[in-house]
């Protein structure tokens, strides 16, 4: 790509993360002149795949594909982090504390570094602070929600592309100035080929209302008491969209309505915009655009949206020899979703005196279900917040 005319300067983007999102953002970045690209992982399989010499495949819609060899691959931050210019957190949630903590020694100090998650949701920018807030060069930064879903993940080897998103939008720490999100916007122009627009507050994206009371509700709809499903087990693997249930859909709608209670509760007690934070079913819909057939009801939005297409829920065989099926209660959507998402939106509630009736009884279920929370985003959500840990 050019500017005015001239080649844009190198630019290195180490992705920490070697799931989904990681391997088909560090695949896209690939095709881009000037743009060296890294992967940190645990995953060894990613490592071993690398320096056999495979390339990543991503497979495109429409049956195409393109490849990328990646520049450097490693478990070990101090190969992948001292160069890096941009630094994409895709971990979930619940591993986004330790990661931090493993690449905080190895950013550069002597240029601005652009540490950002991919989403940004469960209050990154507050464990961002806490863990790299010493570091003056470190612009902090999260993307509202994922460019583009993936899966059918080959680690190390390939990736399926689902739907795009029309628009990206992204924010940045309350610490960080003008100058900072100017060049931020510039990096992410460059990577994306969807328009990057910026938020005036991070709490846009801690507040938008996504996979935390998304999958937290379908799971309830599904096998919480009032599901199909309760004290049952499941014959075969179901998607969680298109065989969302309709009871579901109704708790998703009623989690959504109590969320944007918050948001207006927030609103007047703070003083921050949040009217970026829109209901569900319209910002599904403003994403996926005429991915989804039918848009005349929550239910109808997720069981028609073509990008939502395939993906499964998160089943386990109910013992090692069993081909029946149960929810896993160890999978992302109890730990990073109901652990790290709903925990903060419940504790909001709470400190603000918001009723948050619905979102409240599926938490304490979910965390029923899943034995207990170990860590949570309460561990970095500021203990002040909201009289401090917001710029007022």
């Amino acid at each position: 790509m050019t500017m005015q005319g001239k080649p844009q300067p190198p630019l290195t983007v180490t992705i920490c993360g070697g799931g989904r999102t990681g391997h088909l953002n560090a695949v896209l970045f690939k095709q881009l002149p000037g743009v060296t690209v890294n992967l940190l992982t645990a995953n060894s399989d990613v490592l071993t795949a690398h320096e056999a010499g495979e390339p990543v495949v991503a497979h495109l819609p429409g049956n195409r594909q393109i490849t990328a060899r990646l520049d450097r691959v490693s478990t070990d931050a101090a190969d992948v982090i001292p160069d890096a210019d941009v630094i994409i957190v895709t971990l979930p949630a619940h591993a986004r504390m330790s990661l931090l903590e493993q690449i905080a020694p190895y950013v550069a100090v002597d240029k601005p570094v652009f540490v950002g998650a991919i989403p940004g949701f469960c209050g990154f920018d507050w464990l961002a602070e806490q863990i790299l807030g010493e570091l003056p060069n470190v612009v902090i930064w999260g993307m509202k929600d994922v460019p583009h879903t993936a899966f059918e993940l080959d680690p190390g080897r390939s990736i399926r592309m689902g739907g795009p998103k029309a628009t990206l939008h992204v924010a940045t720490h309350d610490r960080e100035d003008d100058l900072s999100r100017d060049q931020l916007l510039a990096h992410l122009n460059r990577l994306y080929d969807a328009p990057v627009e910026m938020l005036e507050s991070f709490l846009e994206i801690t507040l938008t209302p996504g996979n935390p009371i998304m999958h937290s509700s379908v799971i309830y709809g599904l096998i919480g008491p009032f599901g199909q499903w309760h004290n049952r087990q499941f014959g075969k693997p179901i998607c969680w969209w298109s065989e969302c249930p309709e009871i579901g859909a109704y708790f998703l709608e009623r989690c959504d309505g109590e969320s944007q209670q918050l948001c207006k509760v927030i609103e007047r007690e703070l003083s921050v915009d949040l009217s970026s934070v829109r209901p569900l079913k319209d910002e599904i819909v403003d994403a996926y655009g005429d991915q989804i057939t039918d848009s005349h009801t929550m239910l109808s939005v997720l069981r028609s949206n073509q990008a939502y297409a395939g993906i499964l829920a998160p089943l386990i065989p109910d013992t090692p020899s069993s081909e029946n099926l149960i929810m896993d209660p160890k999978s992302r959507a109890f730990e990073e979703d109901v652990a790290f998402g709903l925990a903060l939106l419940v504790e909001m509630g709470r400190r603000l005196s918001v009723p948050l009736p619905h979102i409240e009884e599926i938490f304490g279920w979910c965390v029923t279900y899943m034995g207990g929370l170990a860590k949570s985003s309460l561990d970095y959500f500021p203990h002040s917040w909201p009289t401090e840990g917001h710029k007022l």
